[in-house]
């Protein structure tokens, strides 16, 4: 919570307790209050889950013995209700046009004003635990053909996931008891560790687990961690053209979240297996495409596959050189705007391991037929010249 929020925000009026209400009196109204509100048992309803947010950030300050002191301490200091704004004793300093939120305008982009100073005293900036918090996201992989990677399909993955125990509904507690933020690490699921030279680092807490929250009587089932492996079976749908490395993201499907925020992302991670034929490049397909000397020398048509399992002509023209390309259009890979890329032809001319007779003896006579045409006297001349 920002240091505006914490000199502003009424907590006991929130919680309907006294200011000098005791500890055991501020429990008990957040435990009722929270069931009352509590987003499971409200779903959809986003005037209950702000209240609930409001209950919990409240008890999070006032369950704390050393945080309440500084709330309280903060709130006779700065003087509370309205809108921050206050005189300073006697009746010098700022008029009632001043605002507190104009000081601590800087608080929340990371330096500058005085909300950098005070957040340090009174426990803002770095106990952001108490709010609702995201899920982690999952990773899982699949593996499809070439095919299916072209023509997109629709995938059944068995997950083993966490989701809320059913026994204490997510919480953690005996019967659905409520946690309490850590008291360790204020909610943030992290500790510093001193590494010498001024120097600090972060580990989960040992106390929470990394949570960030804590329970005083745990679920005997999920020991108070609030979660339970699941297994289901997702649909993914995966989208025509997709390519070999992409992550598709499902939104929603990762771990659950906490008091109430979202449930995290799952990532899926596709493998494509190569195709004996068909390759890939960006939204076209490629393909190399045998001819005899005889065709590429005098030009033909010829009949070239395509992934749909039909054939298409194509006209090579005579003098092909060997490692042109054509262009065959739309039969390619789909795109995201309903078109499809193309077929890329390369020619490869195919050298007859053997001859027959009468095939040398054509050829021979073709050799003696072009034996003034000299196809290296370009690249000797190129290579001797000084």
């Amino acid at each position: 919570m920002s240091t505006k929020d914490f000199l502003e925000k009424d907590y006991y009026k929130a919680l309907g307790v006294a200011k000098d209400a005791p500890a055991d009196e501020v429990k008990k109204a957040y435990r009722k209050l929270a069931r009352q509100f509590h987003p499971d048992a409200n779903k959809g309803d986003a005037g209950a889950e702000e209240r609930f947010k409001e209950i919990s950030e409240a008890y999070d300050v006032l369950s704390d013995p050393t945080r309440r002191k500084e709330y309280d301490e903060a709130r006779s200091l700065f003087g509370s209700g309205g809108a921050g704004r206050f005189r300073a004793p006697g009746g010098a300093g700022p008029g009632p046009g001043f605002d507190l939120g104009d000081i601590f305008a800087q608080a929340g982009g990371g330096s500058g004003g005085l909300g950098d100073v005070l957040g340090g005293l009174f426990g803002g900036g770095g106990r952001r635990g108490a709010g609702p918090r995201r899920g982690s996201d999952v990773e899982s992989e699949v593996r499809i053909s070439f095919v299916e990677s072209v023509e997109g399909l629709t995938v059944p993955l068995r997950m083993t996931s966490e989701k809320p125990c059913p026994a204490c509904r997510g919480t953690g507690g005996r019967d659905g008891a409520l946690p309490h933020t850590c008291p360790t690490c204020g909610g943030s699921g992290q500790t510093s560790v001193g590494g010498g030279s001024g120097f600090a680092f972060a580990e989960p807490c040992r106390t929470c687990k990394g949570r960030g929250l804590v329970v005083d009587d745990p679920c005997p089932v999920c020991s108070g961690s609030g979660h339970a492996a699941a297994s289901e079976v997702i649909n993914v749908r995966l989208p025509a053209g997709v390519k070999d490395g992409a992550r598709v993201r499902l939104k929603g499907r990762g771990t659950p979240g906490e008091r109430g925020g979202p449930a995290g992302d799952l990532l899926v991670l596709v493998h494509v297996t190569p195709h004996p034929v068909f390759g890939r490049d960006g939204d076209n397909l490629t393909l190399t495409l045998p001819v005899t000397f005889a065709e590429a020398a005098l030009g033909a048509d010829i009949r070239v596959p395509t992934l749909a399992g039909s054939t298409v002509t194509l006209k090579v023209p005579a003098g092909t050189a060997n490692g042109r390309t054509f262009r065959v259009r739309g039969r390619g890979a789909p795109r995201k705007d309903g078109t499809k890329g193309d077929l890329l032809v390369t020619v490869s001319v195919a050298v007859p391991a053997k001859l027959s007779d009468d095939a040398r003896a054509a050829l021979e006579a073709f050799a003696a037929a072009t034996a003034g045409d000299d196809p290296r006297a370009a690249l000797l001349s190129a290579a001797t010249r000084r």
